[in-house]
């Protein structure tokens, strides 16, 4: 008897930026020519993304909900730019407040039962360019400088798609656990 291949599926986890800087971020994103970004929610990254099977993608949300449920709501401040250059084109808010919150669910997420390694060490961050010119990414560096937002971190989203790269929130989880 033939067994089919299961079904592949792209899955990312990401903490979202919330209104009104969230849509504010992503107009700026659009605005710098990143055209890729028009379905991508404003987020700080926890899980990038993941080719895995829908089968384990049910796996990933009870586990997902479990790390919620262990992980209380945060203070994340976003304050000013930087930028992974040389290594990789990209420019980025930084994150002011909330670091060690991010890496411990990002670890906490990937510990999971869908792996990734990672191709940089985990730098929490909200991604304003990335793979543009040079010049651009030089713009939205100055132009982002004095980028400030402050919010409850209080949810993290399971996200798919399905090979056309628009990201589609899956699940969202209330963070609940005690500070």
């Amino acid at each position: 008897m033939n067994q089919q291949p299961e079904e592949e599926v792209t899955v990312g986890v990401a903490l979202p930026v919330p209104e009104p800087w969230g849509r504010q971020v992503w107009q700026a994103r659009l605005g710098y020519g990143e055209t890729s970004a028009e379905h991508i929610p404003t987020h700080v990254t926890l899980l990038p993304p993941t080719v895995t099977t829908v089968a384990a993608v049910e796996a990933l949300l009870a586990h997902l909900e479990q790390v919620a449920a262990e992980h209380a709501p945060f203070q994340m401040v976003l304050r000013g730019t930087g930028t992974f250059r040389p290594v990789s084109d990209v420019v980025y808010l930084q994150i002011a407040r909330g670091v060690s919150s991010c890496e411990l669910l990002e670890r906490a997420v990937r510990s999971g039962p869908v792996h990734r390694d990672l191709d940089f060490t985990y730098h929490p961050h909200v991604t304003v360019a990335h793979n543009l010119p040079h010049d651009v990414l030089d713009r939205a560096f100055e132009e982002l400088a004095d980028f400030s937002a402050e919010f409850s971190a209080d949810r993290l989203v399971a996200y798919v798609h399905h090979g056309d790269e628009v990201w589609r929130p899956l699940v969202s989880f209330q963070l609940q656990g005690w500070r």
